[in-house]
């Protein structure tokens, strides 16, 4: 049975199994990640994500962790070659990676080729099976209208999830977009909050509102909330 934000709210510890812990700035170097990913087996978190390059290193330090290993692609704008971005996540897989979050093609959302959209989530996700697939819609650049949209796309491609941001964008996550998202997908995809949630309230409104997975830099804080 599914926690419920209920359950947290009585026993914060239990956030932990909620949590990506992510790290991708771009002067994050190997002491940063062995500290992350040491962190991360310690308080249980779910993943932990980090940039394609850090995947080998994160897997030979979490193998039988019970912490898997979350990597980005096409990230952070998604209009990376639709070959690059297929490739980069086979390599991913292939050096360890469990879970990918892919970032769509942001020009062709906008622009309104939704086709394109979908056939390259769909392609990636053909050739990487066994992986988990999120899939960055990146919310702060969608009307309501787009992101319905975008949410259609992602369970007509096989995506399993559905992410909110990059935290790369203007504005992060927001709990309103969770609940459009829930309404869009029902209970056919999971729904990861991302950007700008650093404390554990925030995380348990959005937890409270329907995500299933929240993407947060500031793992550690949530976790020495509940001690």
């Amino acid at each position: 049975m599914a926690i419920t934000a209920e359950e947290i709210s009585r026993n914060h510890s239990l956030i932990s199994g909620f949590i990506d812990s992510t790290l991708l700035k771009t002067d994050a170097t190997e002491p940063d990640i062995i500290k992350l990913c040491k962190e991360a087996e310690k308080q249980r978190f779910r993943t932990v994500c980090v940039y394609p390059y850090y995947v080998p290193l994160c897997r030979a330090i979490l193998s039988g962790s019970g912490v898997d290993v979350c990597t980005v692609i096409g990230f952070p704008s998604g209009m990376t070659l639709r070959e690059a971005k297929v490739l980069e996540a086979e390599k991913a897989v292939e050096y360890g990676a469990q879970e990918l979050d892919i970032v769509m093609n942001m020009g062709a959302a906008k622009s309104g080729n939704w086709t394109y959209v979908e056939d390259e989530i769909a392609e990636i996700v053909r050739r990487t099976p066994q992986a988990l697939h999120k899939i960055i819609i990146e919310t702060c650049y969608l009307t309501d209208k787009e992101k319905a949209v975008a949410c259609a796309a992602v369970l007509a491609s096989g995506g399993q999830m559905v992410k909110t941001s990059t935290g790369f964008g203007p504005c992060g996550a927001v709990v309103e977009d969770i609940k459009l998202i829930r309404e869009a997908v029902g209970d056919k995809a999971g729904i990861k909050a991302a950007g700008g949630i650093k404390t554990f309230e925030q995380a348990l409104a959005f937890i409270k509102a329907g995500a299933d997975r929240i993407g947060t830099s500031s793992a550690m804080q949530m976790a020495l909330y509940s001690l």
